[in-house]
């Protein structure tokens, strides 16, 4: 009946897994659990206990594949007819988690679950990525399918018919970190499926330290910036108020100005940002000033 797939790079698993085994054992005879490690590391032999569980498989790929290939490949390798996705540094945070999906594996849809933080994680060296989850990301299942941007669709904890799916998938073109996701959601909207959002989420525990999360964010706004100037993705614009507003600055010839700001501000900005109270204003500006860095550089 449904398939749980549950990519993982240098990640212990063990606590994700055992709940959901647990669940899903007390709700349904058929399922599946498959942990998949996007290549060897130092905790791949802390997740070989997955295996003996019942229905449950642990898969090491020899070498990283990626966050998309390795996504698809777990959709190929799944054998009922729903795939539950979720990422490895996920935590249970309901009894009934498994069973509010169940209830949506008789029809073909997408399902779209949310993400929730720790109330008790006050550690200020993850203060920027916590204050960007609680406001951006842990949002209601109303607010979110209130919202009609394509940004609502993450990889986190969704459910997908396998029919779906493949007609979908994840583009595996895609180079550097970040939006595949926002890809994979544009694609699902162009076929015309529309999202169900509830409120079933897992509590995203895997958090970044505000350093290391800020060069994500370099990263994943680079990787924006490839994806537009390529050409094959011009919905983006429409889809990211991060991009139109670059446009629009670009439009006016503004991009290298913003460029000498960032170069003066940058220091300062990456302080505050990973300071115990970061403004997320501040970070969007951040990120607007990473475009026109890339732009004026180029």
């Amino acid at each position: 009946m449904i398939s749980i797939l549950i990519p993982t790079y240098n990640y212990d698993v063990t606590s994700l897994v055992t709940d959901l085994h647990f669940q899903a054992s007390k709700e349904v005879e058929e399922f599946e659990i498959i942990v998949m490690e996007d290549g060897k590391t130092s905790l791949t032999h802390a997740n070989g206990s997955i295996g003996k569980l019942s229905h449950c498989q642990h898969m090491i790929l020899e070498q990283n594949i990626g966050r998309s290939a390795i996504r698809n490949k777990l959709a190929s390798t799944a054998k009922y007819d729903h795939l539950l996705f979720m990422d490895c540094d996920a935590q249970v945070c309901k009894p009934n988690y498994i069973n509010t999906y169940l209830k949506f594996c008789k029809e073909e849809c997408v399902v779209i679950g949310g993400t929730a933080y720790d109330p008790n994680e006050t550690n200020p060296d993850y203060s920027l990525r916590l204050k960007y989850g609680r406001k951006r990301e842990s949002i209601s299942a109303i607010e979110r399918g209130s919202n009609r941007h394509i940004q609502n669709f993450a990889t986190f904890n969704f459910l997908i018919s396998k029919s779906l799916f493949a007609q979908v998938q994840f583009d595996e073109t895609i180079k550097g970190y970040g939006h595949e996701d926002t890809l994979f959601g544009h694609q699902l909207h162009e076929l015309g499926i529309r999202f169900i959002h509830i409120d079933n989420p897992l509590i995203h525990k895997g958090l970044d330290t505000n350093s290391i999360y800020l060069k994500k964010t370099e990263e994943a706004t680079i990787n924006l910036l490839k994806l537009y100037q390529t050409g094959r993705y011009p919905f983006l614009q429409n889809e990211s108020k991060l991009l139109q507003a670059y446009i629009k600055l670009n439009n006016m010839g503004l991009t290298n100005w913003i460029h000498m700001l960032h170069s003066l501000l940058q220091k300062w900005i990456a302080t505050q940002l990973c300071s115990p109270h970061p403004s997320l204003q501040l970070y969007d500006l951040y990120k607007l000033m990473m475009l026109c860095k890339m732009s004026a550089i180029k």
